[in-house]
């Protein structure tokens, strides 16, 4: 069923955005699903998880990190574009990681060719790897929770920085009263004047982490 009947073109919010509660899966057409599964498994540590026997087309799912991955097997494998330069400004999927140097130490383990960039904000650093899935479709490997979320201004508050947030937890769980937050937890929630009018991370942003 195709709904044509709304339009939103006009970009209001008048009625309401839509009662979204989080991210579930993104799919990617593939040349071959096979291929691609051992990479997602291999590479990214993704975990194959049962689909539907109602389809009637080739794919795969997995699932890993509080999202799934949907494989869906071209029709026609020969006009998918092919992808060679690495363009950070592409469309992409980003996962946090823990450790970039074992996340780089093991794409040259794999043979698998990368970019790496560096942005800078307000003092804070944060590295980013680039590199492409066997369709060129990019990933992204960064630690990006470096970056503290800032809304503009008028815009809703989408929640507490993580490290507060633990501290008011736990005191919730203790019974006690919500104290002010720790001084060094709450820096990690102000920006620098800079950071504070807007959070960018834009094209000019990329600079070479040399």
């Amino acid at each position: 069923m195709v709904n044509t009947a709304a339009s939103f073109g006009g970009g209001g919010r008048a009625g309401g955005v839509l009662p979204l509660a989080s991210l579930n899966h993104i799919s990617i057409v593939c040349r071959s699903v096979e291929e691609s599964l051992r990479f997602y498994t291999d590479v990214l540590g993704f975990v194959p998880i049962r689909r539907p026997g109602s389809f009637d087309f080739d794919g795969a799912w997995l699932f890993n990190y509080g999202i799934g991955i949907h494989l869906l097997q071209s029709e026609d494998p020969g006009s998918l574009p092919e992808k060679r330069e690495i363009n950070p400004k592409d469309n992409h999927i980003s996962f946090q990681c823990e450790s970039m140097a074992a996340v780089e130490r093991r794409l040259k383990e794999l043979g698998i060719p990368y970019v790496q960039r560096c942005v800078e904000e307000g003092g804070i650093n944060v590295d980013q790897i680039f590199f492409h899935d066997p369709d060129g479709f990019m990933i992204e490997i960064c630690n990006c929770d470096n970056l503290p979320v800032i809304p503009l201004a008028g815009a809703p508050v989408l929640g507490a920085c993580k490290r507060v947030a633990a501290a008011v937890k736990q005191q919730q769980q203790q019974g006690g009263a919500v104290p002010p937050a720790p001084a060094a937890a709450a820096a990690q929630c102000v920006p620098s004047p800079a950071a504070a009018q807007a959070i960018r991370v834009g094209e000019e942003a990329h600079i070479s982490c040399a």
